[in-house]
């Protein structure tokens, strides 16, 4: 059994490190000097750390603004998606209706399309959108939380599903003994019992959202001003030579938000993604 044990152990350090190793590299090539950056036989370590590639993504013009626009938009993105996710997936479990199985089926089928494969469907759509709503047009970060948005749903509800079913139909039936109406029981009592399938659903359409290049390319076409992060440092990117340790220093910066939101919520995430897993 020890022997066992010590084999799963082993296999486990061992994937850890698989993973964390590209993490590792991103750090060490922001830290190194320019010269082991670009060099032909790469260490993996350093023996003069710098911090001169932080610098220079710090003194991009704007930088602050592409950061603030980025956690807007994955914010609101969170926001929004939880709200409208978590009415739905009440909707789909505690009420009978024309349609509903089909409705599931397309949640599932939503998530099979390639991002691709929509990319420019969604150039038009929201093109055409911008001519009866300015704000979600072409050029605005309205455009990238609409689109997050639509992304983040199908996920964010299948996911949820499986939390609203697991609270027993008798708990709404004693909350409406005791004079709670509907929307008080959907509010007060249901929505904290699945908050850890609110928090794994958050942590997802924060990712997405926060580290979203493809999107805001397609859809922030002209001006500076609503740019995000991963546009940003598209600056570091030249066509004689690629300033990488910039690039892996911006990438560094980037991550740590990510890091922050996931600390934050990382006491329900596991019981979060254990109950999906049961639903």
């Amino acid at each position: 059994m020890r022997r066992g044990q010590l084999v799963v152990d082993i296999v486990c350090v061992v994937v850890a490190a698989v993973v964390a190793f590209p993490l590792y590299w991103m750090v060490l090539s922001a830290l190194k000097p320019a010269g082991e950056v670009q060099s032909a036989n790469p260490r993996p370590w350093t023996g003069a750390p710098t911090l001169d590639s932080f610098r220079r993504v710090l003194d991009v013009e704007n930088f602050g603004l592409y950061f603030v626009n980025s956690l807007v938009v994955a914010l609101l993105v969170v926001a929004l998606s939880l709200v409208v996710s978590f009415l739905a997936a009440v909707a789909l479990t505690r009420f009978r209706f024309r349609g509903r199985t089909v409705l599931v089926v397309m949640l599932l089928v939503a998530q099979m399309v390639p991002v691709e494969a929509l990319t420019i469907p969604l150039f038009f759509l929201m093109r055409s959108f911008g001519e009866v709503v300015p704000a979600i047009g072409l050029n605005r970060l309205g455009a990238l939380v609409v689109v997050h948005l639509a992304f983040s749903l199908p996920f964010a509800i299948w996911l949820l599903r499986g939390f609203v079913a697991t609270v027993p139909d008798e708990l709404a039936e004693a909350a409406a003994l005791d004079g709670a109406s509907r929307f008080r029981f959907t509010w007060q009592v249901l929505f904290p019992l699945v908050a850890p399938g609110l928090v794994a659903a958050s942590v997802v359409s924060f990712i997405h959202a926060w580290n979203d290049f493809l999107f805001a390319k397609t859809f922030l076409i002209s001006g500076t001003d609503n740019r995000t992060l991963p546009l940003g440092l598209l600056v570091f990117f030249k066509p004689e030579e690629q300033d990488w340790g910039a690039i892996m220093a911006g990438s560094t910066l980037m991550t740590l938000p990510v890091l922050a939101f996931f600390l934050i919520v990382q006491r329900h995430l596991v019981s979060g993604m254990a109950g999906a897993v049961k639903g």
